[in-house]
């Protein structure tokens, strides 16, 4: 049987709460998220969101900050995979697990929000067979006992979701980024551990992008790869 990898990896939340049914883009789920709900403001009361390369693009751009100091002030890496590949995560609120950007009005930066904030409470599943050498995506439902939205009279497919939430652009622009990782944990340890320098050099042109231009803009560079 040929090997799978699954990667949930622009759901906020845990995988317990994702419904064990793979959904295409054409089904109809009921959701609307709106301020005035009972639960306004609850999903972003304890995060755990994953970044994308764009997503730091967009926030650190929206904060007025270099890509550094984004990493430094706003986020936490942590180990994807047993081989040491990081990730990057948003840093909570100080001793506590709110959002940073969460106001009582909402998200603080809703126009620049991350990719997880825009699918939830649709995961988007990457995957990719062992034989093929591009991603096949579909998409399961994320229901959690404090999020009322699932209640709401408001049919939409997913894709109709997706476009609302401006998901094309997102995920158009982490494509390489999710192929790279899925063909890194579909290989598994055929490819072997990454040295510690590749692991630096994957960190620094995925999420530190200002300093990996000046990298690939630097003379040492350009005499060894010109």
């Amino acid at each position: 049987m040929d090997k799978i990898t699954n990667l949930i990896s622009e759901s906020p939340f845990s995988q317990n709460p994702v419904v064990p049914q793979m959904l295409e883009g054409s089904a109809t789920i009921r959701f609307r998220c709106r301020k005035g709900i009972a639960c306004w403001n609850a999903c972003c009361g304890n995060i755990d969101i994953a970044l994308t390369p764009y997503d730091i693009l967009r926030l650190k751009r929206r904060l007025g900050l270099t890509s550094s100091e984004f990493l430094v002030q706003y986020t936490l890496p942590y180990e994807m995979e047993k081989d040491g590949i990081t990730g990057v995560k948003l840093k909570p609120v100080e001793n506590g697990s709110a959002c940073r950007f969460m106001t009582a009005d909402g998200c603080d930066v809703y126009s620049d929000r991350p990719t997880a904030c825009r699918y939830y409470p649709v995961a988007l599943l990457s995957m990719r067979r062992q034989d093929e050498y591009t991603d096949r995506s579909s998409y399961a439902l994320v229901k959690e006992d404090h999020c009322l939205g699932h209640n709401e009279p408001r049919p939409v497919t997913i894709d109709e979701y997706r476009k609302e939430q401006g998901l094309d652009e997102y995920d158009e622009l982490a494509r390489g980024w999710r192929q790279l990782i899925l063909k890194k944990k579909s290989s598994g340890p055929t490819v072997g551990k990454p040295s510690k320098r590749s692991l630096q050099l994957f960190f620094m042109a995925c999420y530190d992008l200002d300093r990996f231009r000046e990298f690939v803009a630097s003379p040492g560079f350009r005499e060894a790869y010109d």
